[in-house]
């Protein structure tokens, strides 16, 4: 499986946790007049995991960013050196 296709999914799979948590929570209040504790329950894990799908993506691609940059930053110090001391 590549990389786009592990991020298609779970992006899919975080927001269709929103959308179903949404559309239950908007057939529980028309049909029973309350949203109830399940119902709740349910849209908070959806949030949640949407969260925690989200929030870790960013965070990683961040510091892979920033990993690279001082990689390649420590491989163009060791270059320069080499070129001045020969």
């Amino acid at each position: 499986m590549t990389t786009n296709s592990k991020e298609w999914i779970q992006y899919s799979t975080a927001a269709l946790m929103v959308v179903s948590g949404v559309v239950l929570s908007f057939i529980s209040f028309f049909t029973k007049g309350d949203v109830t504790d399940g119902v709740l329950w349910y849209m908070a894990q959806g949030l949640t995991f949407a969260g925690a799908i989200f929030g870790v993506s960013v965070y990683f691609k961040t510091k892979l960013g920033e990993s690279e940059h001082r990689i390649k930053e420590f491989i163009n110090h060791q270059i320069k050196n080499e070129h001045e001391t020969h």
